[in-house]
């Protein structure tokens, strides 16, 4: 029996399936279930005539017939995608990919973004937040924003903020605290007793300790207080009134604008490091990188915030 063109379900089963070596994938990427997946590869396979896996306890295994098969629907599949995109490509809106840290977008990036919305008109951002690296290729992403130093082999770099830690409380804070004149205020009772002040860290603990040392007030107990998981929920600790964070001033902007945060000290902690722009070469041949990258370039390059005069603090 000749078939002129087999069932477009089947083949697109098969080709799934082949391509992950896997039902359970294909079915998840097709979006129908595995048993659906297994049988239309089957019904295939009898209408062929010959078996296209080798069905083992635990993995599939394409069989030569499968193998030769599949490279070449392979380059036919592409092919209509690659068309179907060509088609409507005049039907979407530009879109650009941003990957970026956690407290990057929470405290910067999404406060702001209206801004690029007015900015440039109809370009969809879409924001992937992680820790960890990512593959421009196979992610699929336009441009990223990474908290180094700005080492990054084959790819475009430059600096964006840099990573300038100062120490911030609620004015709520302030009004019940002890008075706060000098950084060894912050520090420990040299005596043993209950510290006047709570410190507030993220995971990286030892900022405080680094702080002080820059700020002439050592064996200050610098590690006591609370930890959380991240600069966001530190962020929201100290507008609660919850005691002292350091935070880099550029993304606590708005809440300090806001009166929400003050700057006790302008003394700053800087360690080398700072958030970067980072992306492939000819990223910059799409139009809506070149709006995006001329927008944050602006958008960061504000004067840091001075500390404010603290009730009752006399000069310092």
């Amino acid at each position: 029996m000749t078939l002129s063109l087999p069932p477009l379900a089947g083949l697109r089963a098969f080709e799934a399936t082949a391509r992950h070596l896997s039902m359970t994938l294909a079915a998840r990427e097709l979006n129908v279930t595995p048993g659906a997946v297994s049988l239309q590869v089957k019904e295939l396979e009898t209408a062929f005539g010959l078996r296209l896996f080798e069905r083992k306890p635990r993995s599939l295994a394409l069989t030569a017939e499968g193998a030769a098969y599949h490279a070449a629907i392979r380059t036919a599949f592409r092919l209509i995608r690659d068309a179907t995109a060509e088609l409507t490509a005049g039907l979407r809106r530009p879109e650009l990919t941003l990957s970026c840290t956690p407290a990057f977008a929470v405290q910067w990036l999404v406060p702001r973004l209206p801004r690029f919305e007015a900015a440039a008109p109809g370009i969809d951002v879409r924001i992937g937040v992680t820790n960890r690296l990512v593959d421009f290729v196979q992610d699929r992403v336009d441009v990223a924003v990474r908290h180094g130093l700005g080492a990054y082999e084959g790819l475009c770099a430059e600096r964006l903020i840099d990573d300038e830690l100062v120490p911030v409380c609620s004015p709520d804070y302030l009004r019940t605290a002890p008075p706060v004149r000098h950084p060894a205020d912050l520090a420990a009772d040299p005596a043993g007793g209950p510290a006047a002040h709570r410190l507030l860290h993220d995971e990286h603990r030892g900022d405080w300790a680094l702080w002080f040392r820059a700020a002439g007030v050592p064996d200050a107990g610098a590690d006591r207080g609370p930890v959380f998981a991240d600069g966001n929920g530190v962020m929201e600790a100290a507008k609660a009134g919850l005691g002292i964070a350091l935070v880099r001033d550029r993304f606590a902007a708005d809440d300090l604008a806001a009166g929400r945060l003050i700057v006790l000290f302008d003394q700053r902690l800087s360690n080398g490091l700072a958030y970067h722009l980072v992306y492939p070469g000819g990223a910059e041949e799409k139009p809506a990188v070149v709006a995006f990258l001329r927008w944050i370039r602006a958008e960061a390059g504000g004067a840091p915030i001075p500390a404010a005069p603290l009730p009752g603090a006399g000069g310092r």
